[in-house]
């Protein structure tokens, strides 16, 4: 038992950067709270205390805000942060290493007995206010957006956001936009694995048509000039300058540089 509880303590450090000390973590952490008391009131419904499992269950939800049925699995280093607003199923499963966080709801679609909850792999993470519902599993590493609403398999590693609760693809940035971004100094809202938002994913592909545009414009204006040297290679036009980076692109010293401020 007490294993167990180090091994709690030593996950909040791990997912919670807010972590003190292990006297705060052991005081003042409710999703600590209610994971242990729901270890006791598993082992009262598994041994037919069912009665008594229910009656400890509902009053760690009076203390936590935190509501796990006594008859819902749960593995080791269930990390549960907030807390306030979680319930979890009769027959819910959970594996190790998974993140809850507050608002998160494992719950049925049916009234039928048997299984009605879901199941979580291991090292899944559940964002605030999302809704789980059904009998349906959830990968292993697979990462749950905010306030989504999932009720079909989740394939392992995948991130799901949405209601319904889709999985979102990821997309690599060419090395065409990685160069624009460098040039820019933007990376479209930090587009990587762990945040594929569907709003920054359209504007990398914006940034990708645009940098294709660029380089057409710019062949255009070298066979032109090829026609008549006259021309300038970078412009249409004879008089046009050069094309330059807006302002607030530039960094400070090429914005000295320039005269500007």
């Amino acid at each position: 038992m007490f294993r167990h509880i180090r091994e709690d303590i030593a996950s909040v450090f791990r997912r919670d950067p807010a972590a003190r000390n292990a006297w705060e973590v052991l005081t003042c952490y409710p999703g600590l709270h209610a994971i242990w008391a729901h270890r006791l009131s598993h082992w009262l419904w598994s041994h037919g205390l069912k009665w008594l499992a229910r009656f400890n269950s509902g009053l760690a939800r009076w203390l936590t805000g935190i509501e796990i049925h006594p008859g819902a699995r749960i593995g080791r280093r269930f990390f549960i942060d907030h807390g306030m607003g979680v319930v979890i199923g009769e027959t819910a499963e959970i594996g190790d290493d998974c993140t809850l966080y507050h608002g998160v709801t494992l719950g049925g679609t049916t009234w039928d007995k048997g299984k009605r909850h879901p199941s979580l792999g291991n090292n899944v993470v559940v964002g605030a206010g999302a809704k789980l519902l059904g009998p349906f599993s959830v990968g292993d590493g697979a990462r749950i957006g905010s306030n989504s609403v999932v009720v079909r398999t989740v394939p392992a590693g995948a991130t799901v956001v949405g209601i319904p609760g889709r999985v979102v693809a990821e997309v690599d940035p060419s090395e065409r936009l990685r160069a624009l971004a460098d040039r820019l100094g933007f990376d479209a809202y930090g587009l990587t694995r762990d945040a594929p938002d569907p709003v920054a994913q359209a504007i990398t592909r914006v940034f990708e048509h645009v940098q294709q545009l660029d380089e057409r414009v710019l062949a255009l204006c070298r066979a032109l000039h090829q026609i008549d040297e006259r021309m300038p290679e970078n412009g249409l036009r004879g008089g046009l300058e050069p094309l330059e980076l807006p302002d607030f692109c530039l960094d400070e010293d090429r914005k000295r540089e320039s005269g500007g401020t």
